[in-house]
This record gives C-alpha cells, structure tokens and sequence, in this order.
C-alpha cells in the first residue's frame, strides 16, 4: 500500500472528505483530474484582506486569488475557470492529499516539517514576509531600530512573543509586552491605546491597517524580525503538476523583469527581443513539456499581469493602506525576488 493511502486511511475524518469529493490516487496526473473537471480549485488559508477577501456578492478577489485565476489562465487559457475555497487553520494538508483542492496558494508559512512530513511540497516563494511594527505615523519613527520606551501588543505563548523579546534584547531597547490570545485583540487594544504598536507577520498588519478608519495614519515598519516564505503548495506525487505551478510563478516574475505587461502583452508579440518572444511563446514551445501550449506564459501575463501589477493592485496606494514592496521587489531592485530565466 503506497504512503499516500496509508496516510489517507489513518483517521476516520478523512472518510467524510472522500465521501463529498473523490480522492486523486497516488501519482494521479493533477492536470489531466482538473481539465476533466473544467475548473481549477484552489485554495488559501484563511480570509485576509489583500490576499483573500469577498465582497457583498461573494465574490473573491485579492493575491492569492490572482495567482490562482493566473494558474486557471495557464490550464485554459480562461482566469475564470476557476472555484477558490477559504480554509481555516495554519496549514490545511488534508484537503489537498484528498483532493478537494488542486492546490494552495497560501499556507502556512514554508518550513521543514511542512514540506517533509504531509505529503506536500512548497513550489516557491510568492510572498516574503516576516514579523514587523505597525505604530502610528504621529511617532515619527521609521525604522525598528529606533522603538525605545513603549508598549507593544503582541500575541502570546507562541514564536512572536519570543522574537519580540530577543529583539529588543540585542537592540538594548525598553519596552513593555501587552500580550493577548487572539489576533483580533491586537487591533481592539491598538485602537484603544492600550498599546503603542503592535508586533505580528506584515501579513497580518497589513489586514489590520487596511480595517483601521484612516489606515493611511498608521506605518508598518519595513524591517523584519523573522522570515517567513509564502507561496504555493501541492501533492508530492505529481512532478508535472508541480512544473506547471511553479512556471506560473515564475512567469509573472519573469514578465515584471522584461517589463511585459498585462496591456502591452499582446503588442509585444512582434518584438525582437529574444527573452520576450520567449516567454510570449513565439520563439520555442516551453510549454509542450508541462502539457501546456506554447502561449500558456502570454496567457498568464493577459489574465493577471506580472508580479509587479497582482502587487500594485492589491497593495498599493490606491488601496489606502500601501505596503512597500521591500523583500518582495526584484532581485535587480534590491528584493529578493528572482526566477529562472525562460530558455
């Protein structure tokens, strides 16, 4: 009996999921399961503004939301063709061994146990983050370095709480630690100036500023006291699926470099310039190996854009509440974003 099935059978729960939604077995062609279907489904952990957030129509949008309608794009060649399922929980593998989702954009955070141990694998990073300050503008402070003599709300009993403190232990800075269990209590003591900052993943900063009544008064500090890695997730027993997801990443990284956009992807079709007509699949066919066609990448940059638009529009100043790019701009501008060139 292969590890997969073993896994599957290991706890009674998991019989209510194959019950509502047939499982993929193990080594199942993921691609050829979803083009049956018609749809792609994808999941993310948890609802959180920017990344994943419906509006009075139920209606997704958000990163994580893009990324998937980009990987619908490169299946399809439709962004539509897609249904996203909001999953509670730090790191929600069973639905993805049983397959009721095709894969997640958003999961906990990469590490070794979860990428070893439940049969999933981590593509790549779609989103650098890691535990930061968010204050008010009025402190006129702009760097961490700088947090001296105040209170910050943190959460309790876990890695942050610890952080926070070795923080501030190799920086020589006092502070006051206002612990609470839950996230949501951090922004309702904030409000309340029952602390003076507050110290969480930017992640979860961000969804806090974006809610608060002029999240443009309020700062998120740029640096990072840990790292974390956010990015898609799959089975381990399909290397095509895999491919597939990644080059999809890949692609949107790639086309930000090249400056191939959304609006002038098509227009571009007539360049000379080598890389381009690469990616654009005018010069070689890089998708026959995926089981793709040859314009899955162009179809990609028209649904969604490149990397640097999927951030602008969920993160940037139109928002509100712009989040600077920092680690996730380009390794040519200082971030650590960077892909595998198309050759």
């Amino acid at each position: 009996m292969s590890r997969f099935f073993t896994r599957l059978l290991s706890g009674m729960a998991v019989f209510a999921v194959l019950f509502a939604s047939a499982a993929l077995p193990a080594g199942a062609q993921t691609l050829q399961a979803v083009r049956d279907r018609g749809f792609l489904i994808c999941g993310a952990t948890g609802a959180l503004p920017g990344f994943a957030q419906q509006d009075a129509q139920g209606r997704w949008s958000g990163f994580d939301v893009d990324l998937c309608r980009g990987i619908a794009a490169a299946v399809f060649g439709d962004p539509e063709r897609i249904e996203f399922r909001s999953l509670r929980g730090e790191a929600r593998f069973a639905p993805l061994q049983t397959g009721m989702v095709d894969v997640l954009v958003r999961d906990g955070p990469w590490t070794t146990r979860r990428d070893s141990l439940y049969g999933a694998r981590y593509v790549g990073t779609a989103f650098f983050d890691g535990q930061a300050f968010l204050l008010r503008q009025s402190m006129g402070v702009v760097s961490a370095f700088e947090l001296n003599d105040l209170t910050v709300c943190v959460l309790d009993g876990g890695e942050e709480l610890e952080r926070l403190q070795e923080f501030f232990f190799s920086n020589q800075g006092s502070y006051r630690e206002i612990p609470y269990e839950d996230v949501a209590d951090l922004s309702v003591a904030y409000q309340a100036g029952l602390c003076q900052v507050i110290s969480a993943p930017a992640r979860q900063l961000q969804a806090i500023r974006r809610a608060l009544p002029d999240p443009g008064a309020h700062r998120i500090l740029p640096e990072r006291i840990s790292k974390e890695l956010l990015g898609p997730v799959v089975r381990d027993d399909d290397q095509q699926w895999f491919d597939i997801i990644r080059w999809t990443l890949f692609t949107l990284i790639n086309a930000e470099e090249t400056g191939i956009t959304a609006s002038n992807v098509d227009s571009l079709l007539g360049a000379r310039t080598p890389v381009v007509r690469r990616i654009l699949g005018v010069d070689g066919d890089f998708g026959a190996a995926l089981g793709l066609r040859a314009s899955f990448m162009a179809d990609v940059i028209r649904a969604v854009g490149n990397y640097g638009e999927l951030y602008d529009r969920h993160f940037g100043p139109q928002t509100g509440a712009a989040l600077l790019r920092s680690q996730n701009a380009l390794w040519t501008n200082g971030g650590q974003l960077y892909a595998p060139p198309v050759r």
